[in-house]
């Protein structure tokens, strides 16, 4: 569904993202962590339109959309959320929502019957008429992925959208994200720190350490990986593991 090959961006002399290829099959659910600054969140812009690539290119469902407006993105079924919510505080829950379901829908009434249905399956239900200003942080990262998913996609990037949360709270992201993909079919590629959410979740995981991929396979795989201990841990802290566990 996405592919992407050599995708490169710089600002100035850093190197935020480095001949990057991935790949995210159909009805897959895939992650990319690395430690902070690894490129991660630039990586999703580029993605998403939010930024061009100085090199390398984009296939979406087998076209090219390198370089494309995020909006013309969207339209074509990929979309993401963004690590700090802002909901548009003059709003209801269900109002915020519809915003994302007038993409499809063209009339109000469609819009807000479609907002209403999503908001319920991301656990927004009881709190459609309450003001987005006056949610939890917890409820703001559900709506954040509420109107996301009110566009109808095929690709959703989720960035982040566990941070912040308890473990309950991390749990029940968890499920409706798993129910996103086995009963709407959309695909999802999601960046998260929150390893215990990508070892329940992800299928196969990307890692990122200064810009570039280092390793990539299941989150098992992953997690025992000297060079990603010592992307998280520091230099050697791989082979101080491995003493220890001798020892």
């Amino acid at each position: 569904m996405l592919e992407a090959r050599g995708v490169s961006k710089s600002f100035g002399g850093l190197k935020a993202v480095v001949g990057v290829n991935m790949e995210v099959p159909a009805g897959s659910i895939r992650a990319v962590v690395g430690p902070n600054g690894a490129g991660k969140t630039t990586l999703f812009a580029l993605i998403s339109g939010f930024l061009t690539p100085d090199s390398g290119r984009i296939r979406f469902v087998g076209d090219d959309i390198t370089g494309q407006k995020p909006e013309r993105i969207c339209a074509r079924g990929l979309v993401r959320t963004f690590q700090i919510t802002q909901p548009f505080a003059g709003l209801t829950v269900r109002e915020n929502v519809a915003v994302g379901a007038h993409l499809r829908h063209e009339s109000r009434a469609s819009a807000l019957r479609h907002a209403q249905a999503i908001a319920a399956r991301v656990g927004l239900g009881d709190r459609l008429d309450q003001p987005a200003d006056q949610l939890t942080v917890a409820a703001r990262k559900r709506l954040e992925l509420a109107r996301a998913l009110a566009t109808d996609p095929k690709l959703l990037l989720l960035d982040e959208v566990m941070a912040g949360l308890n473990p309950t709270e991390v749990q029940e992201i968890v499920a409706i994200v798993r129910r996103i993909r086995d009963d709407l079919g959309v695909t999802v590629l999601l960046i998260e720190h929150v390893m215990q959410a990508v070892m329940s979740l992800a299928e196969h995981v990307l890692v990122l350490n200064q810009g570039t991929a280092i390793a990539e396979g299941t989150p098992a795989a992953i997690a025992a990986d000297p060079r990603v201990v010592e992307a998280y841990l520091g230099h050697g802290a791989a082979s101080r593991m491995t003493g220890a566990g001798d020892a």
